[in-house]
């Protein structure tokens, strides 16, 4: 596995990228043979020290998590945890997804923009047009729903596209306020709600 760990404003020593790199492999291992690589960044937030966690575990497969202590060390222990207590749960999907052979031709390639969000202090201008801050390209993957629920979760994303296995249309599923998972099929005019809670 490829380990990169970085630090913002905080010296990342040898011990504590030790410290990551066999928890990252313990945990990792548990479900993949060859986990492809992971991004562990520390910052600090005042008096607190933040860990983001991101491991791209196969194919389709991206696992982040973060959490925030007064320490670098429970920091990273308290995001690993987030994403080991997500593997357990879809353990078996995970092994299934594996058996699989999905081509790469399966998923679609679309435009994704970051926009720069307005300032509330200013006046809204009539046909303002936002910044693009950032341009990039991502896939869109064909996928069940439950697929889809299992790689927004483990992604810990806000929302996922995705084109649906059952007809083929374009869907959308996201984060709800409430916890539960939002699913948006517009081919069948529906927009349902599934009780799937984020448990992490």
């Amino acid at each position: 596995m490829q380990l990169s760990v970085k630090g913002k404003q905080i010296d990342v020593g040898d011990a504590l990228r030790s410290h990551v790199e066999n928890q990252l492999t313990e945990i990792t291992g548990k479900y993949f043979s060859d986990p492809l690589d992971a991004q562990v960044t520390f910052s600090r937030e005042a008096h607190m020290f933040r860990a983001d966690i991101a491991v791209h575990a196969g194919r389709g497969i991206l696992l982040q998590a973060n959490a925030s202590a007064g320490e670098p060390y429970p920091a990273f222990d308290a995001a690993a945890a987030r994403i080991a207590g997500r593997l357990r749960r879809y353990k078996n999907k995970i092994k299934h997804h594996h058996h699989e052979n999905i081509r790469q031709d399966d998923a679609m390639m679309a435009s994704a923009f970051v926009l720069k969000a307005d300032e509330h202090d200013r006046e809204e201008q009539v046909n303002d047009n936002p910044v693009v801050v950032a341009e990039m390209t991502t896939p869109i993957e064909t996928l069940t729903v439950s697929e889809a629920v299992m790689r927004l979760d483990l992604s810990d994303l806000p929302a996922l596209m995705f084109r649906n296995r059952a007809n083929n249309g374009l869907n959308m599923i996201y984060r709800r306020p409430d916890g539960h998972i939002g699913w948006v099929d517009p081919a069948n005019d529906v927009a349902a709600s599934t009780k799937v809670k984020s448990k992490a």
